[in-house]
C-alpha cells in the first residue's frame, strides 16, 4: 500500500490559511467570552450559565487542539522539526449537543458552530495526512510505478 501524498506547495498554503483562521477566530472567540459573553451569560437562567461556560470551554479548546496540530505541521513544512507521525491525530473535544447550542445567545451560538466547522474540516486534513490509497484503480497504479521509477 503506497502513500500518495499531495503537492507540498498546495498543502503548505493550506495549512497556512487554515492557522491564520484558526488563529483569528481564536481571538474573536476569546474576546467574546472575556467581555460580551459575560453580558449575554448573566441573561440566562443558573443552569444556561453552566452550559454557557461548559460551552466556552469546549470552544476554547477545540481551538487549540486546531492551532496545535496546524502549527506543527507549518513547522514541519518549513523544514525545521522532524517529520515525526508518531500521533498525527487532531485531538478530540467533548461533542456540543444542538439541543444546548441553540439555547445560547447566538453570537456565542455562531462562534462555537465556526469552530466545530473548523475543527472538521482540519480533522478531514488531519485524516489524508498519511491516509494510505489503495492500488484499486489504473490511475493510482500508474501513480504508484511513476514513484517507483523516479
Amino acid at each position: 500500500m503506497a502513500v500518495i501524498t499531495a503537492n507540498p506547495a498546495l498543502s503548505q498554503r493550506l495549512i497556512d490559511t487554515l492557522y491564520t483562521e484558526a488563529l483569528l477566530l481564536a481571538d474573536e472567540t476569546r474576546a467574546y467570552f472575556d467581555h460580551d459573553g459575560h453580558i449575554d451569560r448573566e441573561a440566562l437562567d443558573p443552569r444556561g450559565r453552566v452550559q454557557f461556560a461548559c460551552e466556552a470551554l469546549k470552544a476554547t479548546t477545540r481551538l487549540m487542539h486546531v492551532i496545535a496540530w496546524l502549527a506543527r505541521h507549518r513547522v514541519n513544512g518549513l523544514g525545521h522539526v522532524g517529520d515525526d507521525r508518531r500521533d498525527d491525530r487532531l485531538a478530540e473535544t467533548a461533542p456540543s449537543e444542538a439541543e444546548v447550542l441553540g439555547r445560547l445567545p447566538s453570537a456565542a451560538r455562531r462562534l462555537i458552530l465556526a469552530g466545530i466547522d473548523l475543527s472538521e474540516r482540519v480533522g478531514r486534513l488531519a485524516d489524508g495526512v498519511e491516509a494510505p490509497l489503495t492500488s484499486d484503480s489504473p490511475a493510482r497504479n500508474l501513480i504508484q510505478r511513476l514513484e517507483r521509477a523516479f
